[in-house]
């Protein structure tokens, strides 16, 4: 019976009240036909049959072999059994018996308390940043996501290094105004990593978290989900913030993502069914204030100045005043000024240069320079004052009596 006719049935009986066998009389169909039509409660469909599998004569080994090894491969059973056809119908049986012998094995969902941690990870922004002297690179940003209030803050680094990475954390931090008990970090090289089955910090991390006061959770090698609000976070950047932008430096991509990252923020969360700004407050009460002592980040090196008197931080060089040559100086640098210091008196001032292999001079100290090489060759090349006097060579022949014996 096809579906038509079972839907003219059931309308000559409910909407015309036509008897069972007037229907049959008119539809040209059994009385037991219109009966079935009229208890059932929905439409006629067909079913087919199912057919045996070769799979079927086997299927008591494989329970048995899942039952002692739940996890043994497919192929591994294939061979077990003898198998002899093709492996996908296999697969396909083992993988509706498999459920059945496994231990469930359900997700954890985590729950964040206010003030507890922040998630940190470095994102490589596939976009090209021009970074001065026509070059151009895709540097490091540094992203944190507080794991209650799933506020993101977020800032480009010149380098994934310890020193540059440090100074953009105490950034990000100052910005917060307030500091997470603990940071989620994965095995960045500048961070730590495990080693012996523990894991172990970095010494420049161990006094930043130390000033801090705060913990530095190391997650376990390939492990994603120890930090997945981070990696969310990175996602949502990459396809919220990225497309249709163009940045014409470091700086301005930082003042774009600092800008877009304020309406982020006032944005519903699906996750919280909220804004990450309603729940910012009791986050940052919860965390611990800033320390009263900046901790040490950034650059901070001690060098003797060579006659080039140039220093190199990172592949530049930096220009330093020439009147401190041959005397140590100290190089300190953080996201985007370079200063250099001999005995508290500052002797060099640089914009820091993100580009690479690049030197940056002063005007002022190559004029310098070219004053003091023009002074020390006038020196050199002048007279001396007092004249060398030469002995006459019969003074020593009358010194040794060598003129008498001549007269005689």
């Amino acid at each position: 019976m096809s579906v038509e006719d079972w839907a003219e049935i059931r309308r000559l009986h409910r909407s015309e009240g036509m008897p069972i066998k007037a229907i049959a009389r008119v539809m040209g169909v059994g009385r037991n036909t219109v009966r079935r039509a009229l208890a059932a409660e929905g439409p006629p469909k067909y079913e087919r049959l199912p057919r045996g599998s070769k799979v079927d004569a086997v299927e008591p080994q494989i329970r048995e072999l899942l039952r002692a090894y739940p996890r043994m491969p497919a192929t591994v059973i294939a061979e077990r059994v003898g198998w002899g056809y093709g492996i996908t119908i296999l697969k396909d049986r083992i993988r509706e018996l498999r459920p059945l012998y496994l231990p469930p094995d359900p997700s954890g969902r985590t729950q964040y308390v206010a003030g507890e941690l922040a998630q940190c990870d470095l994102w490589f922004p596939p976009v090209d940043i021009p970074l001065g002297c026509g070059q151009f690179g895709r540097p490091p940003v540094l992203v944190m996501v507080s794991g209650y209030s799933r506020v993101i803050t977020a800032k480009m680094l010149p380098s994934r290094q310890s020193p540059d990475l440090l100074c953009g954390h105490w950034e990000l931090l100052c910005g917060w105004g307030v500091v997470p008990r603990a940071l989620v970090w994965d095995n960045e090289s500048a961070v730590g990593k495990w080693r012996g089955g523990k894991p172990e910090l970095t010494s420049a991390m161990n006094a930043f978290r130390g000033v801090l006061g705060i913990k530095v959770v190391l997650c376990r090698p390939a492990d994603p989900e120890a930090k997945g609000l981070v990696e969310l976070a990175n996602g949502y950047l990459e396809t919220s913030f990225l497309p249709g932008r163009s940045f014409d430096s470091p700086a301005d991509f930082n003042d774009r993502l600092t800008t877009w990252l304020v309406g982020a923020t006032s944005r519903t969360h699906r996750r919280l069914g909220c804004r990450p700004a309603d729940r910012w407050d009791a986050d940052a009460a919860a965390m611990l204030e800033l320390p009263p002592t900046a901790p040490a980040v950034g650059w901070a090196t001690t060098v003797r100045l060579g006659r080039d008197h140039y220093v190199r931080l990172g592949t530049n060089d930096y220009s330093v005043h020439p009147s401190v040559i041959g005397r140590k100086v100290s190089v300190s640098a953080d996201l985007n000024m370079v200063w250099v210091q001999c005995d508290s008196v500052l002797v060099a001032v640089h914009r820091r240069c993100w580009a690479a292999h690049q030197t940056i001079s002063d005007p002022a100290h190559i004029e310098a320079a070219a004053q003091l090489r023009t002074r020390h060759r006038l020196t050199a090349s002048a007279p001396a004052d007092d004249a060398v006097a030469y002995r006459d060579l019969s003074d020593y022949d009358r010194i040794l009596g060598l003129g008498e014996e001549a007269a005689s």
